[in-house]
This record gives C-alpha cells, structure tokens and sequence, in this order.
C-alpha cells in the first residue's frame, strides 16, 4: 500500500512518511496497552507510560487508512481534510463567497480559486468548524454540528460494521462503502449532485420509481443553499428542460437526436466532450466524459438561470465559458423578480418606476430573485389618501398570463383596473389587459422591435413624478404662461437646431484625432438604429450619416461593465493605432450604460460577403484574394509587433475583414477583446461562427499568444481558397471538413487547383494558390511553437522568404482517421458555420523545423 505525504494543515495523515510509519505502528501497540499497563511492574515503568501517552495523544489518527479516506469512528473538523489519491479533490470545510457559514464541500484542489463541485448540507450550514465533525456513525457518513446534532447524513440502512469507509475518487465522486465486502458503493455523491454536473456522472430518471435528479443551482454566489433554477431530464422527449421553482417550465434543449440535443448545436463540438444518452428498462439518463483528462471542466445549474459548461485556463487563473442556455440572460424565468425589469446589458435588472429593491443584500451578491417592492404602499381602499395613478412603460414585454377583460377604451381600462385593488398593471391595445399581483418576466425592448408595448403600472399618487401631477392652476396665468413657454422654446428649438448641426459632424476631439460624440446625437445620425448592417458578440452595428455627409458605422457594444474613466482610457489608445489595413476609429460614446464606437463605413462590407455569396456577380478573382490574405496578415502583424504592446485580436474570421471602396483589406473589432475584459469568454463562445477558428489552447487552458490568432488566420486562408465555409453538411448529411481534404493534397503533393473555389474555374496563380495552402496549414499546427509569426507570414506572402511543406496537424489526422465518427460544430440555419478539430491526445509533440528554409531576398 502506497500513501501520499501531504501537508498536516491540509490532510487528516500526518505530514511526513516517518509519522505515518510511526502512527502505524502505534496503531498495533495501541489496543495492547492494557496488557502493556498490567505488565508495567516488570518492565520499565518510565517507558511504558510514554508508550502509553503516545498511544492516546495520537489516537485520533488511529483509524486513518489513507489521504482520501474517512474510517469508522475517525472524525473530521476543523482545517482537516481528505485529497483524492490523484490530487484532484479535495473534501473538508469551506466559506463560499463572504459568507461567515461553513460547510462540508468538495472543491478542485489544484484549481486556485476554489470552486465547490459538491456540498453536502447545503440548507443546514455550521459556524464553528471546530467543534462541528464529520465521521462515519452505524454505517452512515454524518456530519454533527457545535452542539453535536446531526444535520446531515447519508441516511442509508446498512450494518453498522467497522469496516464501512469514505473515500474521496479522483473522478469527484465522495462513496460510502464497505471494504469487507466487494460489493458496490452503499452511497455516492455523484448521484446525489448539487448544482454541478461533473464527467462521469450520470443525471437520470428512474423509469421504475418514476423519481429523477434535480441539478440545482446555489441561491446566490455566497449561499449553496437550493436555489429557483432547476435541470431535470424529460424521458418523454427525451431532452433536458430547466425549471424555475420546479414547476415552471423555461427552456428545453430539444430532443436527443443520436448525436447531440438538437436545441444545443455547440454539443457538436465533441473534440472536446463525449457525448452519449443511455436509456433502458431501469432508467434513461445522459453522460458525458472529456477525450482528454487533464483539461478541467464542470457542468453547471448557475445561479443566473443558465445551464453552463466551463473549463478552467491556468494560463489566466479564470473560468473560461465554453457555452451557455438559455443564450439571452432574460429568457430566464423571473431573474429580475417582480417588478423588476431585465436587459441584455449590465445591470440586467433595474427596479420599475416607484419601485426599489426588496433586498439590498440580495442584490448586492446579484442574487434579483427577490425583486422589488413599492416605495410607498398602495392607496386603494384608503379613503383618506390620495387615489392611485398609473405610470406608463414603453416598449415593453409584458407579463405572463395577463387577464383579458371587456373595455371600450383605454380610459374604461384604466378604470377597470383602478376599481380592483389586486389590479398592478394593464394594457391597452384595441383590447383591455389586466395583471393582478406581482409582475414578472418584464424586459426592456428597443425602440425600432416591433414587439414592445406600453404597460400601465400602478402606483401610490405620491410616487408618481412631479410632471405629471394634476393641480389645479389658475387659467388666466396658464394662458399666459403657455403662450411665453411657447414662444421661449420656439425660439431654443432654433437654436438648438442650429447647433446640433454644427456638432453632429465634429463632436468633441479628446486626443488626437478621436471624438467624443452624443448618444443622441448618434441616434439622430443612424436615424435612431434603423439600418443595421450586421452584429456579433461584441454587439450591433449601424449605418450613419454626419451633417457634413461622411458615413460612419456606429458599433453599440453589449456587456461593457468598465467604468467610465477605463473606458475612455482603452478607446483613446485604440483610437491612436492607425493602419492602412485596420479599421479606423473615428469616436466613441459613453453615457451611462450606453457605450457606442464609431468608425469609418466600408462600403464592400464584409470579407465573407464575397466569398460565399451565391451571386456570381459578387465572386472575388484570385488576385483579389491573394491581395486580401496579404493585407490582412500586414495588419494583424501591425497589431502583434508594431504597437507599443501587442494586440491579440482574439477573433480572425471573414466577418471580420471588412473591405473599402477599391476592396483594400481592413481589420475590424481589434482591441475588443480588452474592452470586454473577463466577459469576453461568454462572448466570444456565445458569437455564432466563431468556434471554427478558435485555437486549441483556448480550450486547453494554456497561455492565449499572438498565435491563437494566427490559427485563425490560417482557418480563414483555407475558406479564401476556396470559397466555402471549412465545414458543410453533405446530401447525405455528413459533415464535409474542408481542411482534411485539402491538408492531404497538399501533402500528397496533388492537384492543387482541385482546392481552388469551383467559380473561379481554375484561374488562379498555381504557385500563389500552393503557397497560400502551405502557409494556411502552418497556421493550424497544434503546438503554437510550430507555427510562424505574423511577421514572417508577411514575409512568405511578399516573396521574401520560402516556405517548406508543413506537416499534417494531428487533429486533422485523427479526423482523416476517424471520419465517420467525429462530429464539427455546424449550424445550419446561419452561414456563419464553423468547424475544428482537436485530437484526442494530449499536446506532447515536439517542435518540428522551422517554416521557413532561407531569407535570401528575391530580386
């Protein structure tokens, strides 16, 4: 038996292989020392006592068999704690958050910021771990707390035999069992979870009991008591549905279809996870495992609503959110609370008018469960108070279930709902609507979405803003009054007018050439929002127009949470990076939440408008090809090398190549990912299209270099080639993996023209076409080491420096092997598809010869 040495503040077994030894043979003396006591007249007294004191001083590691076991009558509290034999687990104490509350949890011990996969008395915490002891008691694990009370248990029936243990796998799964007998665990924590779903584990419904597991996420960051959000499986349908409050159904993730859930296409991605759905006589259950073991990764029911899978990067010390549903944080039931109101952007929730939070605790650990309440209480039925008034929300989604009664006009609505004091709210649209109680799923809808409508709330007359007061004033002075307001904002408007026009095209510079422009005025400029020219995961774009005719493109980013200052400071130093082959930067906005960039207007769009239009009209020639692949490489080497830090763009992909008047290539979107900060993980892995051209290390966890985007790069090199997205679906409905084909004909030393986009009907330069797919699969080695920089990209494309026949990457080896069974993220329904493969193994290659053979200079 082998055991591991582990620090003493960290594991029950003492720190050094010497005690260990010690402790174990004390262990064997110990139950003798009775005989020991009764023979002290004859041996040395002295000793004996020692033996004796030595004996009980360290009984209470007596029973410890090893570092990931608890053993019959041995107890843990305290500092105290068990690490699974492989060191990736860890189980003992734990404060979640800032909370002043212990509790028994399982955490990754090598991952720095502790994050719980299980908790055992998740309702029922301790305050003082040292007194509080976990133990096996009559064949259960149970834990008592200060006063020596169980509060939680693993409340099986089984023999109370001294052989029953705890041991925590290296799987994460926490198993009660007997060691005296083979039989299987008497309990196991994995089907007991929480709110996390680890690899392995199964979440099941019992087709015999008809009883299934709930994944259940935490109350908020700080408390893992249960919380409203709930995953279930539906044998039925054969799909996982997420509840709020366990009754109220929100979103599915459409039915198994033999490979993935259909509502869930990221699922596709299995290069990563594997994915299989299990159903028998007994039970029907879906599991999941990772092809390769080392990267870290956890399935979680968040508190947010959302279902999220996450792998951890060592590299940034960070979650990374590898995909999350529902997408859109307000198609979560009830996040906000009642009379609340949710947006796609921070804060996601804000109080109703004459509303305010129920807990501003709750809020502050983003726990909006709770909602808000009335800041004073409503009059109806106070016949002494004022009566009640209602105070109108535009463009709004209104509440669930809204009671339909019979009403002539807005004002006979109106007056139905004010007669009813368990009337909250109604609407008016050629029929009346009522709502009584709480008001839920309210979201903020924007100006131009055909959807919102205009909902009445009602309120205590003194929480109604003082406009709209209905004091009575005399007529001859309102008369008066009116006709000198008139005249004075006649006379304002002009000027105002007057201004704006002067302003709308200039702004306010602040460094450099950079504006600082006026949300309004730039909704006056892109007519408020109305000509979207595309969107992604950063946010919507707009077309505008300035007074002084330019044509900018107003970028409205989502998810910015930086403040004020930090904005500023971020956009001024993108705003100074200027290049021929970069988008450039004209101003921003920030007021508020409203953060917007403008820049100048490309007027041929998009890079992938072109290559994979179905217009032949709209076909890019070769040597416009080849000149956009070199432009792009010239800006991308700008962004890495000649800045005064380097720039990883974090997203290369043909939506992100725009292209001006004479179809000169101009990156977009770079420095984004800086601006969105930590939340660009959720954004980039929620962007449709994008995954095709991720590198490996975003999912392995490593360092993100400049060479993640040359990854990328070379992914978006093959497309230009030929003219198609790399992944697409066959009549057959097999997916075709474009780069596969092309990495063997070009190692195979093939007809490289068959590469060639079909339209172009083999008009290309030979040699330019084999360079740019030699340089491509370059590009996409596995190991970032193999692949050049940007700089020598340049180099290659310019003729200056030769190129060598690259190697097949592994991953597109392994699906040139494995065709029929791997599976690329595609969606069907957008163009952006996107496809990658990774390899089953882990990254062990080695570094192979250089890209690049000479740098003699070609005359």
């Amino acid at each position: 038996m082998t055991h591991s040495s582990r620090k003493s503040h960290e594991c029950l077994w003492p720190s050094s292989e010497k005690r260990y030894k010690s402790a174990l043979f004390i262990t064997y003396l110990c139950p003798l020392h009775k005989l020991l006591a009764a023979m002290a007249i004859k041996i040395n007294s002295f000793f004996l006592l020692s033996l004796l004191y030595l004996c009980f001083s360290l009984k209470p590691h007596l029973y410890i068999e090893a570092a990931d076991t608890i053993s019959a009558n041995q107890s843990l509290s305290g500092d105290q704690a068990i690490i699974s034999s492989g060191g990736k687990f860890k189980l003992g104490f734990f404060k979640p958050g800032n909370s002043s509350n212990y509790y028994i949890g399982m955490w990754y011990d090598k991952v720095v910021e502790q994050t719980a996969v299980w908790v055992a008395n998740r309702e029922k915490p301790v305050r003082d771990k040292n007194s509080a002891e976990l133990k096996i008691l009559d064949g259960n694990l149970v834990l008592v707390d200060e006063s020596k009370t169980p509060i939680w248990s693993t409340n099986i029936s089984s023999s109370k035999s001294n052989s029953v243990v705890a041991v925590l796998r290296d799987d994460g799964n926490l198993i009660l069992t007997d060691v005296a007998n083979s039989t299987p665990p008497l309990w196991q924590s994995l089907n007991n979870p929480g709110n996390t779903w680890l690899p392995g584990a199964k979440l099941s419904y019992n087709n015999v009991t008809k009883t299934k597991q709930l994944l259940t996420s935490w109350k908020s960051p700080n408390d893992p008591a249960p919380g409203l959000y709930s995953l279930e499986l539906d044998p039925n349908e054969k799909q996982y549905i997420i509840r709020f409050n366990r009754t109220e159904k929100y979103y599915d993730t459409g039915p198994w279809n033999g490979r993935i859930f259909s509502g869930v296409p990221e699922m596709s991605t299995n290069y990563i996870y594997n994915f299989s759905y299990e159903e028998n006589q007994n039970e029907s259950y879906f599991i999941y495992s990772l092809y390769n073991d080392k990267i870290i990764s956890r399935f979680i029911m968040d508190v947010s609503g959302q279902i999220k899978q996450l792998t951890w990067l060592d590299s940034s010390n960070q979650w990374n959110l590898f995909w999350s549903q529902p997408r859109q944080q307000c198609e979560v039931y009830a996040f906000c609370g009642p009379f609340a109101i949710c947006q796609e952007s921070l804060p996601f929730c804000n109080c109703l008018d004459g509303f305010q939070h129920s807990s501003e605790t709750d809020w502050n650990q983003n726990d909006y469960t709770g909602g808000c309440e009335r800041i004073t209480k409503s009059q109806c039925g106070n016949v002494n108070g004022e009566k009640d008034e209602f105070w109108m929300h535009p463009q709004m989604k209104v509440p669930d279930n809204p009671l339909n009664v019979s009403a002539g006009s807005a004002a006979e609505c109106e007056s139905t709902c004010l007669n009813n004091c368990n009337c909250t709210a109604y609407a008016y649209d050629s029929s009346c609507s009522i709502w009584d109680g709480d008001l839920l799923n309210m979201q903020q809808f924007s100006q131009n979405d055909g959807r919102g409508r205009s909902i009445y709330v009602r309120l205590a007359a003194s929480d109604i803003p003082k406009s709209k007061s209905k004091k009575g004033i005399p007529i001859g002075v309102s008369v008066g009054s009116s006709v000198a307001v008139v005249i004075i904002l006649g006379l304002l408007f002009v000027v105002y007018r007057r201004r704006r026009r002067h302003n709308i095209g200039s702004g306010k510079t602040v460094e450099g050439s950079l504006v600082a422009f006026g949300y309004k005025d730039l909704q006056h400029a892109t007519k408020n929002f109305s000509e979207k020219l595309g969107g992604g995961g950063f946010g919507s774009v707009f077309k505008g127009k300035l007074s002084d005719s330019s044509v900018i493109a107003v970028k409205r980013l989502d998810s910015i949470s930086q403040g004020e200052k930090q904005f500023r400071s971020e956009v001024s130093t993108i705003g100074t990076i200027q290049h021929v082959n970069l988008v450039r930067l004209r101003g921003f906005c920030s007021e508020g939440n409203k953060k917007l960039l403008v820049y100048d207007y490309m007027e041929n769009g998009s890079l992938d408008s072109h290559l994979f239009t179905e217009k032949q009209s709209d076909v890019m020639d070769w040597k416009t090809r080849y000149q956009v692949a070199l432009g792009t490489a010239r800006g991308l080497t700008y962004l890495h090398e000649k800045c005064r830090d380097c720039i990883i763009h974090c997203d290369i992909k043909p939506e992100n190549i725009l292209l001006d008047a004479q179809l000169c290539p101009k990156v977009a979107d770079f420095g984004l990912a800086k601006l969105v900060g930590r939340d660009f993980s959720r954004v980039l892995t929620t962007m449709r299209g994008t995954r095709g051209y991720l590198a490996p290390e975003w999912i392995s966890g490593v360092a993100i270099t400049a060479k993640a985007d040359v990854y990328s790069y070379g992914m978006m090199l093959l497309e230009i080639v030929s003219g198609r997205r790399n992944s697409e679906y066959s009549q057959d409905g097999k997916v075709k993996f474009f780069p596969s084909w092309a990495a063997r004909v070009v190692v195979d030393e093939g007809d490289i023209l068959s590469l060639l986009d079909y339209r172009l009907n083999r008009d290309a330069n030979v040699e330019e076409v084999s360079k740019i797919c030699k340089v491509a699969f370059w590009c996409i080695q596995d190991e970032e080491l193999q692949r050049p920089s940007m700089g020598q990209l340049v180099q290659i494309l310019d003729g200056i420096l030769e190129v060598n026949m690259p190697p097949m990457p592994r991953s597109l080896q392994v699906y040139a092997d494995n065709e029929e069974h791997i599976v690329f993220f595609t969606e069907s329904s957008s163009s952006q598809t996107s496809s990658q493969a990774q390899s089953k193994t882990s990254s062990t290659a080695s570094q192979s010869k250089s890209t690049t053979e000479s740098t003699s200079s070609r005359s």
